[in-house]
C-alpha cells in the first residue's frame, strides 16, 4: 500500500495541485516534460510526491538562471 505522500491522483487532481489545466499536463506528457506519471491501464496517474519534486526542481531565484523558462 502507498503511504499518503505517495498517493496516486488523476490528471485533473494533479492539474489542480499545480494550478494548471489538465490539457497542459497532457501536452507535457506528449513532449516528455512535466512531472513523472504512471499509466494504470488507460488511466494516467501522478504520485503526489513526484508533483512536489517537480515543483522543487522549478524553483528559481533569478530569471538569469539556466532553464528559467522551461
Amino acid at each position: 500500500m502507498l503511504s499518503p505522500p505517495e498517493r496516486l491522483i488523476s490528471t485533473k487532481e494533479a492539474a489542480a495541485v499545480l494550478a494548471l489545466s489538465a490539457s497542459t499536463l497532457a501536452k507535457w506528457r506528449i513532449a516528455g516534460r512535466g512531472p513523472r506519471w504512471v499509466r494504470m491501464g488507460r488511466a494516467v496517474r501522478y504520485l503526489t510526491a513526484d508533483l512536489a519534486i517537480f515543483v522543487q526542481s522549478r524553483l528559481r531565484h533569478s530569471t538569469s538562471q539556466a532553464n528559467a523558462c522551461v
